[in-house]
């Protein structure tokens, strides 16, 4: 229950341990915010390498999300964006196509359900339930996207949007509460049981190494949030 206050400005009355709620709150909002941006920079990550990567100054910005979301992966970026330097456009393009695309022997496919349902296939029952769980989260696949709605990409956009509304200036707790239980449903439920398997394959399969630390780096990101105590999603009043 929200009450308005009478007066202007007051004081904060509840404490934990000589720290004001607010201030709790407020620094729980800067970690999803962090986080916010971390899964949507690593989710860029998985479209083509285009020179903007470095124009746009994307790992700088995913160094700075991961600092932020006190994540002890922030150096990972640094050392990603060293990778991307040191590679060829043409060299990392080519890695992309046989990693992601194919034609012919797709070394990595990117989409969840080939790691989830036994058939190996795509749009499989896990795609059906991903689909389901985005749209309790209030969001759809948009129509002009040509991917499966389980890439990697799109997962990892998901887990930005949730953290995104959670780092909100004024969440209200009972959205606050059902929006982080989403997140680590969804973690523990969909990507967090698949994305071993695939950044294996993208380790393996890598002739950049560029690619192998994308791999990694999102795995460890992942993992890490599924780790984190339920209770991290905000202060209980």
């Amino acid at each position: 229950m929200h009450c308005d206050l009478a007066l202007g400005s007051v004081t904060p009355v509840l404490f934990v341990t000589g720290i004001a709620m607010q201030d709790l709150l407020n620094d729980t909002q800067r970690r999803h915010r962090g986080k916010a941006d971390a899964y949507r920079l690593l989710s860029a990550c998985y479209y083509e390498p285009e020179e903007a990567f470095l124009e746009e100054d994307v790992f700088g910005q995913l160094e700075q999300a991961l600092m932020s979301s006190d994540s002890k992966r922030a150096a990972d970026a640094r050392t990603l964006g060293e990778c991307f330097r040191d590679a060829s456009q043409e060299d990392l393009r080519l890695d992309y196509t046989r990693l992601f695309l194919g034609p012919f022997h797709i070394r990595s496919k990117p989409y969840g359900s080939v790691y989830l349902d036994r058939e190996n296939v795509v749009m499989g029952d896990s795609t059906i339930a991903a689909l389901a769980i985005y749209s309790e989260g209030g969001f759809q696949v948009a129509g002009a996207f040509e991917e499966m709605p389980d890439h990697v990409a799109v997962e990892l956009e998901f887990l930005y949007l949730l953290n995104a509304r959670l780092g909100g200036s004024h969440p209200d707790t009972d959205e606050r509460d059902f929006l982080a239980a989403l997140v680590r449903r969804f973690i523990a439920t969909h990507l967090g049981r698949w994305i071993t398997p695939f950044s294996k394959a993208v380790e393996e399969g890598a002739s950049t190494d560029f690619y192998k630390k994308l791999a990694d780096l999102t795995r460890c990101f992942v993992l890490d949030d599924l780790r984190e105590p339920a209770t991290a999603a905000g202060p209980q009043p």
